[in-house]
């Protein structure tokens, strides 16, 4: 089993009491996860916290200090996972939830780990080859088709969200979470959005849309190359499946070409600048595997980078306040405004 990016296991890592969590695991789940605990903070996300217990469960809470509303629901995490269990899509097992804000001061959830790799850097992509590479690049167009062809209805997530304005409501939301996380004047944040709110398409599908659709937010498995778990499903929803494709493209394409003195720290090792095939060959096989034809990708990649910036923005504020946990933070201020600048040439088409 590998995964990488584990910190150094602690007493209590940050965001987890590990007595309290004790109690709490005795009196509501008696012998699911048995004493004496262990915990490692899963460095390498940026937003939700993931730790490991006892090298077989992993639990996921909120960040520490200012959220974003909505953006970091453990019960929508827990839902989705539940539901596409017995689907062709891999999720690891969702197996307790907890609501009650006053064991670790958030709300939080117990899953199954997953063995195999997250591929986020690009020391570990370099020694996979181009061939391997490429296959790794298809099967995760192929995990991300397969998620999209799930019956919502048939698998318990009917009311996930509401498919009706869900476009509409994407570009007011990401407004709204900038002005809530906004320290600092940011060029073409005004912009990207009016442009985006004045040429909003029509959808032409309703799917399970994951929201943070990337290389390093799947589990592999390295012996076959196979996608052996989707991770980090806090985003997801009802609603137009071609804004995970946007985002994809964001990352693979757009966000692997934003250069900072010391290095990217979100898209190291991702996409067609670490020799992966480029982004219109994968929507294209993702087009041909679907029976999709895609269409106004240039509105929804620059939806992506205007997502991405304000996540990223909400980051850097948490950062400035002291409020992040591991490395890296430093940087992610620095991808904000080249995000905005990208999303705006991405919608002259």
């Amino acid at each position: 089993m590998t995964t990488p990016d584990l910190q150094e296991p602690t007493r209590d890592p940050p965001g987890l009491e590990l007595d309290r969590l004790a109690d709490y695991l005795a009196a509501k789940a008696p012998g699911l996860v048995t004493p004496p605990f262990k915990a490692e903070l899963i460095a390498g996300g940026r937003s939700n916290l993931t730790y490991v217990l006892k090298d077989i469960y992993v639990l996921r809470r909120p960040p520490l200090g200012h959220v974003l509303a909505t953006a970091h629901d453990m019960s929508r995490e827990f839902k989705v996972i539940s539901g596409l269990a017995a689907t062709p899509v891999p999720v690891p097992e969702a197996l307790l939830l907890c609501e009650d804000d006053s064991v670790l001061g958030a709300p939080f959830y117990l899953m199954s780990r997953v063995p195999g790799t997250v591929y986020r850097r690009i020391e570990q992509t370099d020694p996979l080859g181009a061939e391997v590479r490429r296959k790794l690049a298809f099967e995760m167009m192929d995990t991300l088709a397969a998620l999209h062809a799930v019956d919502p209805a048939a698998v318990g997530l009917g009311d996930f969200g509401r498919p009706d304005g869900f476009l509409e409501r994407q570009v007011r939301r990401w407004a709204a979470q900038l002005d809530r996380s906004r320290s600092r004047d940011l060029a073409g944040a005004g912009a990207l959005h009016d442009r985006l709110a004045a040429t909003i398409p029509t959808s032409t599908r309703t799917a399970i849309v994951h929201g943070d659709f990337r290389l390093d937010n799947l589990m592999v498995d390295p012996r076959t190359m196979t996608v052996a778990a989707v991770l980090d499903w806090e985003m997801a929803t009802l609603g137009d499946p071609f804004t995970d494709l946007g985002l994809l493209v964001a990352y693979w394409d757009v966000m692997g070409k934003v250069e900072l003195e010391a290095g990217n720290p979100v898209a190291d090792g991702l996409g067609s600048a670490a020799g992966f095939p480029a982004g219109p060959e994968l929507l294209e096989h993702y087009a041909a595997t679907s029976g999709t034809e895609l269409r106004d990708l240039h509105w929804y990649v620059g939806l992506a980078c205007y997502k991405l910036a304000v996540v990223l923005e909400g980051i850097h504020f948490r950062y400035t306040q002291g409020k992040t946990v591991g490395a890296g933070f430093e940087r992610i201020g620095a991808l904000v405004e080249p995000l905005l600048a990208s999303g705006l040439a991405a919608m002259e088409g």
